[in-house]
């Protein structure tokens, strides 16, 4: 499977652009380790790839993925490789949101680090307005459990894009995986101003979405 992406981003095999955003994640320090995992689809298909198990973001290949079909789980492919514990997670949001097509599971630091201390994260500049819209929390369930991909899909299937997995941490989805990457990097972003901001005792107010109505908005 094949995808689209802008003249910055590589285009071709989706496998090429998911392990292009593993490295990027891992260096912008939104995960550590063999923690995280990602997944994308060509536009309306049945089949995505994902991790598989146990990767590393930062050392991704086109045989660190493994083919899944999105509507009964069963893999693809004869390469023996398991996907992702947290597969469920990708498949449960695909299923309720035709529209997407990249999934972004990571443990950004300072998003984790605000949900652990009861601390919205607040949409400070136009560009956290613009990509994020809103941020959704779902209770904490532990990893790997069907819970964790049910509440997943039922925080993100009014068009929300960002959600928090409560002392988990994010799955943030969109229709590209271009796209998946600036919103994770814009939300991080986000924990980590307002992180910055309660540090000096200020309360920062999220920037009002109203304006995005504006067919002309832009960041």
């Amino acid at each position: 499977m094949s995808g689209s992406a802008s003249g910055h981003y590589p285009a071709g095999d989706l496998r090429d652009q998911l392990a292009h955003l593993g490295r990027a994640v891992v260096q912008a320090g939104l995960v550590v380790g063999s923690g995280g995992n990602l997944s994308a689809r060509a536009p309306g298909t049945d089949e995505c790839w994902a991790t598989a198990a146990g990767t590393w973001l930062d050392r991704l290949d086109r045989g660190s993925f493994v083919r899944i079909r999105i509507s009964d789980g069963a893999t693809l492919d004869n390469s023996g490789v398991a996907p992702s514990s947290e597969l469920g997670l990708h498949l449960a949001t695909y299923r309720v949101r035709p529209d997407v097509n990249a999934v972004v599971h990571l443990h950004p630091q300072s998003v984790l680090l605000l949900d652990a201390i009861a601390e919205p994260i607040r949409l400070v500049t136009t560009d956290h307005a613009f990509y994020l819209r809103r941020v959704a929390t779902t209770p904490f369930v532990p990893p790997g459990r069907p819970e964790v991909g049910k509440l997943a899909a039922e925080a993100c299937a009014d068009g929300t894009n960002c959600v928090v997995l409560s002392r988990h941490g994010c799955s943030v989805v969109a229709d590209s995986v271009e796209l998946a990457h600036k919103r994770a990097l814009y939300l991080e972003e986000a924990a980590r101003l307002t992180y910055s901001a309660l540090t000096l005792r200020v309360a920062p107010a999220s920037l009002p979405t109203d304006w995005l109505d504006d067919p002309a908005a832009t960041a």
